[in-house]
């Protein structure tokens, strides 16, 4: 591991930048990290709402609401 880093320096870097942020606002929308719920299953399908809430909400950030909603008509038809 020590290796690929040494080669690739600003690896470390890009991951901050792309991947922690995620799991951060994820993290901050649960409340520390506390599930709501037990069991596996539950807990999956609670991690997966969170999930596509933080995708929903991306995705009209960046097209806007009208042409989310009109992407997601055109998808269900």
């Amino acid at each position: 591991m020590q290796l690929r880093l040494d080669r690739q320096l600003d690896a470390m870097t890009i991951r901050r930048r792309t991947v922690e942020h995620v799991f951060g606002t994820l993290k901050h929308w649960m409340g520390s990290t506390h599930f709501q719920t037990r069991r596996l299953g539950y807990v999956s399908t609670e991690m997966s709402l969170h999930v596509l809430a933080y995708n929903l909400k991306r995705v009209i950030r960046i097209l806007g609401f009208a042409k989310t909603l009109r992407a997601m008509k055109l998808a269900g038809t």
